[in-house]
């Protein structure tokens, strides 16, 4: 079966993203649960341990309080409580933390510190608060506020809308402590008040990572049942955010869930009656200890619970002493080593059980990395076919099923998937799967074996695996050639070091500054060599990916047979360049340098820099509000004037008014003013704006669609194609603009004008191939992804993206403006690398090539990556540094699907045309 190679990379891809889907099932591991947990009947509480005499205290004891309300408030970073923001803010919160009835603690979130979105405007959930506190039919009262992490989002924890949104929950904790008191005065019975953060926030009002400001949260716990002598100063403990399910269970006379590994904060006990205390963390031992033997097969070892077998005898022991009424101070000494020995129990016990969440579902991990590595190989051994002048490639689709070896695969794989799924004593996801799906990947691993095996035996055969085209002995690689063999090697190999993952943006900078130079250094040495000094280009045909072996570099075609197009009209060269245009390509690495060092400097990402500051955070302060007016008026300008020229008349008046309106928009919610504007007071949401640039990158997208589906219809007029991929880019360009923030729009700016300045000047004069182009546009594209500001730390997603136009949160335009936003720079150069080769090549090879070469450039790293993180998934940063970025690979790899799907299209358009 004959597939186009722009074909059959798309479906490698497809199948790549469904391995890399299970492997990432796979690595992140389900919580540890309770057997019982689909038991409708709880079990009765453990009865009260004893050593002889029999204990009477057999059921749960009773509630600790009346009634609980816990005030959430998503995104409350520690300092805004126990901080100057605290203490400035929230006057009533820090008389309470320092003299009233209340325990404090410091709780820590484990990373990755991400929640699911949401738009609640925070009057929605006080407007029948006052209702609420009156009626007595309810025992808990959970209040979730998230306007304080909306602001984060937009503008960062030094915004001065934090201090306002402080101020306005403090008075809302005050409301309620108020009302539980004077109903504590009616019924004699204490209530409990609970404020507390989810997550917090990082220094630019994301979250998602692991750094101290996003992981630690306040949690106050007031009560008049918590007596405080005067003088009693009390500084916040750090204890685990899990602790909270427990302490809450036993405050309302409830079992501890099953599932939760968190202990019981003894401080909100520590009031009651010895007994009381006891039994209390006995509950709490009991819950830990039987989860941790659900969990842990050789749970016997574990140190956590000898401790509490240890702790149980000890209190039996405590309960014959205390029925024989003793109040001898053995008693008391007693009590006291018992409630010690408890405490260090449930310590090491929740601290085993966290491990567990790290248990590995091993089979799928492995099944994923077996299809990822299978798709991988079969790549790159159908680079000498798939880089061909015909860019077709025989794929031995029917042979394989057919084969021998093919039945034996998956009777082999069918064995090893039963005894695996009857033998694992965790859960599996794989096996958790219907025998019709895992069947269907089984069938597929196994074509794809058989594929291999069948595309290694005809190169072996045809002797082409080793060797050089002899017909051209003189060829060999350029610098080019080399600059981006090696960089895609020294990325690929990075990938295992931490630092360089925190840091990645560095390598990329690095990259492209260096593909600068070796274009600099070809360009001078065309402009004062001449073409007889040059090496000898050949084209792509036969040549290989630039990235693998010189042995499968075969180049037999001529260069003008790879863009016949241009080559029909009058040959571009640096010698048939004009004057001041021979100058312009000289100077154009020089500019783009330069371009590259001014992104630098906008936005600090990464780790070890990130809190530097730079010109984002000097631009995006309230004090230079005007010059980011002016700046961002200045790009949207500039867009405009470098977008416009390929569009039709209708897309350029919507493009204009478009960016006119992503400026409103910008004003609306404040970011920016007009010039007779003194003050952004008038804020709103921006919904008119917003929706009224969406309108009009849907009528680009339209027009560019149209023009794509009448080019098929008129054969001859190749002029309608290349407009309907500039407008689809052109709309493109538009919703990066609405989506970015103001003060990132010049990076859009730049991407627009290195884009066109290495048009004009470097490839077109160079006459580089597809590949290569291919590969630069890959790799400005990820240096304008960290350009952005974006990182491989969750927390540099920009969620407030996700929510522009949308008045509540709607799952699917939400998800996708976010992921727009944030992978905008890779998206928009491989965009334009479609409209670049449709425009300058008539040859159908031009866009297979390239879709096959995006394909595998892309499929290097997270095919090493995932191999990588496997054998460091014990790691002491695997959850902070290498998890987050197999999150980003995933999606990249997504994304890399979706764009090789529009390459094939294209592709297919360019063929009928």
């Amino acid at each position: 079966m004959r597939l186009g190679s722009g074909t059959f990379a798309a479906c490698c891809v497809v199948i790549e993203v469904l391995g890399v889907a299970l492997f990432l099932r796979g690595f992140f591991p389900a919580p540890v649960r309770s057997s019982s947990r689909t038991e409708h009947q709880a079990e009765p509480p453990a009865p009260e341990p004893s050593t002889g005499a029999s204990s009477n205290w057999t059921k749960l004891p009773p509630p600790l309080f009346s009634k609980v309300v816990i005030m959430l408030i998503d995104a409350l970073r520690d300092d805004f409580v126990f901080g100057s923001k605290g203490v400035k803010f929230m006057p009533y919160t820090t008389y309470l933390v320092e003299k009233g009835a209340s325990h404090s603690f410091v709780a820590e979130a484990k990373p990755p510190t991400v929640t699911m979105p949401r738009i609640k405007v925070d009057d929605n959930v006080t407007r029948h608060l006052d209702k609420v506190l009156k009626r007595g039919d309810w025992d808990v009262l959970i209040l979730h506020y998230l306007g304080l992490d909306h602001i984060g989002h937009i503008s960062g924890p030094s915004s001065p809308l934090i201090g306002h949104k402080l101020s306005e929950m403090d008075n809302i904790l005050m409301k309620i402590h108020t009302s539980l008191l004077s109903e504590e005065r009616e019924n004699l019975s204490p209530n409990l008040l609970v404020l507390c953060g989810d997550h917090g926030m990082s220094e630019t009002g994301s979250h998602g990572a692991s750094s101290m400001e996003e992981v630690n949260t306040p949690l106050i716990l007031i009560s008049s049942a918590f007596e405080r002598k005067p003088g009693d100063i009390r500084h916040p403990k750090h204890v685990q955010q899990t602790d909270l399910a427990a302490t809450l269970a036993i405050g309302l006379g409830l079992p501890i869930p099953e599932n939760s590994v968190g202990s019981l904060l003894f401080p909100s006990i520590e009031g009651r009656p010895v007994r009381e205390q006891l039994r209390f963390l006995h509950l709490n031992a009991v819950q830990l200890s039987k989860l941790l033997q659900e969990n842990v097969p050789s749970y016997k070892k574990e140190p956590g619970f000898e401790q509490f077998k240890m702790a149980e005898r000890l209190h039996g022991n405590w309960i014959r002493l205390y029925l024989e009424e003793s109040t001898s101070e053995v008693l008391f000494n007693l009590g006291t080593k018992v409630r010690r020995q408890y405490l260090d129990a449930l310590r090491t016990l929740s601290l085993s059980l966290s491990r567990q969440v790290a248990q590995y579902d091993i089979y799928s991990m492995l099944v994923g990395t077996v299809m990822v590595l299978e798709v991988l190989t079969l790549l790159l051994l159908s680079i000498p076919q798939a880089l061909s002048s015909k860019a077709e490639l025989e794929v031995p689709l029917w042979s394989p099923v057919f084969s021998l070896l093919f039945y034996l695969m998956f009777l082999v794989l069918s064995a090893l998937h039963v005894i695996v799924c009857t033998s694992a004593e965790s859960s599996c996801y794989f096996c958790g799967l219907s025998w019709l799906m895992a069947g269907g990947v089984m069938v597929l691993i196994s074509a794809l074996l058989c594929a291999v095996v069948s595309a290694l035996a005809k190169m072996f055969a045809s002797g082409k695996l080793l060797s050089k085209n002899p017909a051209h002995p003189n060829s060999r690689w350029s610098e080019l050639d080399v600059v981006i063999l090696l960089g895609t090697m020294g990325h690929v190999l990075s990938l295992g070091a931490s630092s360089f993952i925190e840091e990645e943006h560095q390598t990329w900078y690095f990259l492209v500054n260096t593909l600068c130079l070796a274009l600099c250094h070809e360009i001078y040495r065309n402009c004062f060599l001449g073409d007889d000094c040059e090496p000898r280009r050949c084209s792509h045909g036969e040549r290989g990916f630039v990235n693998t072996a010189p042995a499968l570099q075969d180049r037999s075609i001529g260069h003008d047979e790879l863009e016949p197009h241009r080559a029909s009209k009058s040959p571009t060269s640096l010698n048939t360049l004009r004057g001041w245009e021979k100058w312009m390509a000289m100077a154009s690495p020089w500019v783009i340098l330069t371009c590259c060092r001014l992104l630098r400097s906008l936005n600090q990402t990464g780790v070890q820099w990130a809190h530097r500051p730079d010109l984002g955070h000097w631009l995006t302060s309230s004090d230079h509000k005007a010059e980011l007016s002016v700046l961002a008026a200045l790009s949207l300008i500039m867009i405009f004037a470098l977008v416009q020229r390929r569009c039709s008349l209708t897309s350029k008046v919507a493009m204009a008014l478009g960016l006119l309106g992503v400026y409103c928009y910008r004003a609306a919610i404040g970011n920016v003013l007009f010039p007779w504007q003194r003050d952004s007071k008038d804020i709103s949401k921006g919904l008119i704006e917003a929706r009224f640039v969406h309108v009009f990158v849907l009528g680009i997208l339209f027009t560019g669609t149209k023009d794509l589906l009448k080019s098929q219809v008129i054969a001859a007029d190749f002029t309608i194609k290349t407009v309907g991929l500039w407008e689809i880019y052109s709309g493109l360009v538009l919703l990066a603009a609405l989506l970015f923030r103001p003060h990132n729009l010049p990076v859009l700016v730049f991407s627009l004008l290195i884009q066109t300045i290495m048009t004009k000047f470097i490839w077109k004069p160079l006459r580089h191939d597809a590949a290569e182009i291919t590969v630069m546009h890959y790799w400005f594209g990820q240096a304008f992804f960290y350009f952005q500001g974006n990182s491989n730390n969750i927390a540099t997603v920009d969620i407030s993206a996700g929510f522009v136009g949308l008045d509540t949160y709607v799952e699917v335009p939400a998800v996708f403006l976010t992921t727009f936003a944030t992978f905008a720079g890779p998206v928009l150069w491989a965009s334009h690398l479609v409209s670049f080769l449709s425009s300058e090549t008539s040859s159908g090879s031009a866009l297979s090539h390239a879709c096959f070469c995006y394909a595998l450039i892309c499929s290097f790293p997270v095919s090493a990556y995932i191999i990588l993180v496997t054998s460091l998934r014990y790691h002491l940063f695997i959850w902070s540094v290498f998890s987050p970025k197999l999150l980003y690979e995933g999606m990249h790899i997504l994304i890399t699907a979706a764009i090789c799907v529009f390459f094939t299209a294209m592709d297919q358009t360019n063929t009928k045309s």
